[in-house]
């Protein structure tokens, strides 16, 4: 079920469900960019299509705040946020095994097989090879292990395929995890908090949300005192 958490003229904020795509795909499952159209389209009456711009995207599997734009003009402003690193994006990530370091940064080049339909580690000079970075900081240690995780760049897969790179798999991934045959239903990745600038009035707007606590893989985490903070 797909949570409302702000809406107005300008944008409306929401939370995607695990497992649900971000836009439209060939699987023809409901997507969170369809409901948004429809959800404007029926409250305020509108006819013909409601304009929703899609700021961003969140994998299929990775469930989290979304924010989408209502307006052209918010939707620039937005993707040019997201563009410059203003908007920031916190993941909450369950993992095999933990990194070594309590807190550090991880930098690669990426690139996607579209064949495989997976993204891979190459080195830098490789044809179309992107960069992709992100900050870490270890929350619980053990063999499965509590990340938060900030993104630095936008890039497809980028926190699954960084941390399968050093030895820690998300729990749950059946791309880069570790055991694939064993993977859960859902993946430990979650989009916790969105903080970004309104693209009209200019006020700072931080929304958080926690995942499902009684659900696998977080109910073996006391997650909720993270989005307390």
């Amino acid at each position: 079920m797909v949570n409302i958490l702000y809406e107005d003229n300008q944008i409306v904020v929401i939370v995607k469900p695990q497992n649900m795509p971000s836009a439209p795909d060939e699987s023809g499952d409901e997507d969170a960019l369809t409901f948004v159209k429809n959800y404007i389209k029926e409250k305020y009456n509108k006819p013909g299509e409601a304009y929703i711009g899609l700021v961003h995207r969140l994998d299929r599997p990775t469930g989290g705040v979304m924010v989408f734009a209502r307006t052209s003009k918010a939707a620039a402003r937005l993707s040019s946020q997201l563009q410059d690193g203003t908007m920031k994006k916190t993941y909450y990530a369950i993992c095999n095994d933990c990194p070594k370091d309590k807190s550090g940064r991880l930098v690669n080049y990426l690139k996607k097989d579209s064949k495989e339909n997976i993204v891979k580690i190459v080195s830098q000079g490789e044809t179309n090879a992107k960069r992709a970075e992100l900050e870490y900081k270890v929350l619980v240690r053990g063999e499965t292990s509590l990340l938060e995780v900030n993104i630095l760049t936008g890039r497809s897969h980028q926190i699954r395929v960084q941390l399968a790179g050093i030895g820690c798999p998300l729990v749950g991934d059946n791309k880069y995890g570790k055991d694939k045959t064993r993977a859960s239903k859902k993946l430990g990745l979650w989009a916790g908090r969105l903080e970004f600038v309104h693209p009209v009035t200019k006020e700072k707007m931080v929304f958080v949300a926690p995942p499902e606590l009684s659900s696998e893989p977080w109910k073996d985490f006391y997650i909720e005192k993270y989005f307390l903070r």
